[in-house]
């Protein structure tokens, strides 16, 4: 085998993982808003018509261990609240986990779903779940902001 043409190749495969690496940050903050825009429009439709969502978790969603009342406040305060957190990349592994309960908890909540809903539902639970493992990118407010300034506070100071 030619040993030039395997160095090409190697050498063509290293400048497409380094590319893909550069797309990282992109494609996890993509992620992020689609998942974002997804919960917090839920969110928004529940509270514009409350007596309607307390309707709903009283007779179609099956809420186990919560009354209907507290599960209603519990869903679409997760819906407002981790959503921005998750866009924004704060305490974004903790929001994307939160998400994935509330994901969860719909799909199990509900006595029927179709099968293009479950299908939606697993494709949010993916995402989240790569978001949580692998967490939300260099582009959050976790990497850019957080991380450095809690590390510069774990970072014993050098004696004068």
């Amino acid at each position: 085998m030619n040993t030039s043409l395997l160095q090409r190749g190697l050498s063509l495969w290293n400048a497409l993982t380094t590319a893909l690496d550069g797309a990282q940050p992109l494609a996890a903050l993509a992620a992020r808003a689609y998942l974002a825009q997804v919960f917090f429009l839920s969110g928004l439709t529940k509270l514009r018509d409350w007596d309607t969502t307390l309707l709903l978790f009283t007779e179609e969603y099956r809420v186990p261990l919560l009354s209907p009342g507290v599960a209603a406040v519990m869903g679409t305060a997760g819906e407002l609240v981790l959503p921005a957190m998750l866009l924004l990349g704060l305490a974004g592994r903790f929001a994307a986990l939160g998400l994935s309960v509330v994901n969860v908890v719909a799909v199990l909540s509900l006595s029927e779903i179709a099968p293009a809903a479950l299908q939606q539902h697993i494709t949010w639970g993916v995402l989240l779940a790569a978001l949580a493992l692998y967490g939300v990118g260099h582009w959050s407010v976790d990497c850019a902001w957080l991380k450095p300034r809690v590390n510069g506070w774990l970072t014993p100071q050098a004696s004068r």
